[in-house]
């Protein structure tokens, strides 16, 4: 990366659902006030309803931690499903699917930067916590 790393979290998703993108970034400016983010980690949305993990796994989303911790992970998030889910869930409950779902890449993120591994291991219940805590703070989801 030459010199300095890059911090924080950025929403990177021009082609993603523009409703989830906007949820999504108000999630981040709030986050970016709770937790620190010592290694840049980008977020990209996607138009599709999955993305397939290097792996060859079909996920809804998923966190990049790579070997070399002078390359800066990434996080994917497909918002294809937006649309189906508003509609069987309503919008607030859709928008907060979403949400957990970076929250909960967020959470491997958070373990790789501390140990340079990652688990499964209490991610939905901490990731919960998070969206839970968000959720007091402000009428947007």
């Amino acid at each position: 990366m030459g010199g300095s790393i890059r911090t924080g979290i950025r929403i990177r998703g021009g082609r993603g659902n523009p409703h989830v993108r906007a949820a999504l970034v108000r999630f981040a400016k709030w986050l970016r006030q709770e937790y620190e983010f010592p290694i840049r980690v980008p977020v990209y949305l996607f138009p599709s309803k999955q993305i397939v993990t290097m792996h060859g796994d079909r996920v809804s989303a998923s966190f990049f931690a790579p070997f070399d911790r002078s390359v800066e992970p990434f996080i994917r998030i497909a918002t294809g499903d937006y649309p189906h889910l508003s509609k069987e869930l309503g919008r607030d409950k859709a928008l907060a699917a979403f949400l957990q779902s970076l929250a909960h890449e967020l959470m491997h993120y958070q373990q790789w930067v501390a140990t340079g591994e990652t688990s499964e291991r209490g991610v939905t219940r901490r990731a919960q916590r998070i969206v839970e805590r968000y959720s007091l703070t402000t009428d947007n989801p």
